[in-house]
């Protein structure tokens, strides 16, 4: 089999994550398995499985998992090049598994792996500041600044775990009381202002909900949804139109696509922006599609 390693985050999901560890040594024994003891360990092990020279990691967990390694690909020396992405889903929502259709029990997950055909999909570079200094940091499916950045940071420890999806609308609801700052979105041909942007490679958001109709994560383009407003008309309003089976401006939103976009905040309060469902840092940035710039194993 192809040189193969599994980053594994043990905190997903607790008992599936547990069965998970038993099942593996079955299905996979010849696999490297690294798991994660601390967040953001996963970019780490990833850049070292690469060095090693691993030619498929695999992200065993949920979204935060995926990004984690996709960063440590980006990291080592031709990572994108020498190695290939795969998943086993483990997380809570797994809108990346979703998007591409992937089984989530195990054996099936891991005879995808094993079979190893490869697709070449798009990723989302995100260029901004922390602390002065410059920092990159890619997006594989989706991201977002406003509130739902602000709702994750609200999230309190252990929240997520004991909840699954229902601690994120518990801290969504948290955010959507609190005061908003304005957010422009620019791509050199358009200007839009709003209190929610989101950002989508693929279609899904937030599990298999359809918020990006139009993406697709191989066509070099950039999904960008805008809410004017982000407060209890916007979300009920959001409620209907998707239930009513709308996608297009759903909301009241505005959007569009864009090879480059601009986000920043009219405020001087920091506005947080999160990639793949982890905040990663604050407004302004820029972000940048890198066509067919994955390998993923699907």
């Amino acid at each position: 089999m192809t040189r193969t390693c599994i980053i594994f985050n043990p905190a997903a999901k607790g008992e599936k994550a547990r069965r998970f560890v038993a099942q593996v040594r079955d299905l996979a024994g010849e696999a490297v398995l690294k798991p994660t003891r601390t967040p953001g360990e996963g970019r780490a092990l990833a850049r070292q499985a690469v060095l090693e020279g691993q030619e498929i990691i695999v992200a065993a967990g949920g979204d935060g998992t995926i990004n984690e390694v996709v960063n440590g690909l980006a990291d080592a020396p031709d990572g994108f090049a020498r190695a290939r992405l795969g998943v086993v889903p483990l997380g809570t929502a797994n809108v990346f598994a979703r998007e591409l259709d992937l089984p989530f029990r195990l054996p099936d997950a891991w005879a995808v792996i094993r079979e190893g055909k490869e697709a070449r999909l798009d990723l989302v570079q995100a260029d901004f500041e922390q602390n002065g200094k410059p920092r990159r940091h890619y997006m594989v499916q989706l991201g977002g600044a406003g509130l739902d950045a602000r709702a994750i940071e609200l999230l309190k420890a252990g929240q997520k775990r004991a909840l699954g999806s229902l601690a994120y609308v518990i801290a969504g609801l948290k955010a959507l009381r609190e005061a908003k700052a304005g957010i422009v979105a620019e791509d050199g041909h358009r200007r839009v202002q709003g209190q929610l942007t989101m950002l989508g490679n693929g279609r899904l958001y937030g599990g298999s909900f359809t918020l990006f109709p139009h993406a697709d994560l191989k066509d070099g383009k950039l999904d960008v949804t805008v809410f004017p407003q982000a407060d209890i008309r916007t979300l009920i309003r959001f409620w209907l139109d998707y239930l009513g089976g709308r996608h297009e401006g759903i909301g009241g939103s505005v959007q569009f696509q864009c090879a480059e976009l601009t986000l920043r905040a009219c405020s001087p309060s920091p506005v947080p922006f999160e990639l793949d469902g982890d905040n990663v840092g604050y407004l302004p940035a820029r972000f940048s599609v890198r066509p067919r710039r994955l390998r993923v194993v699907c």
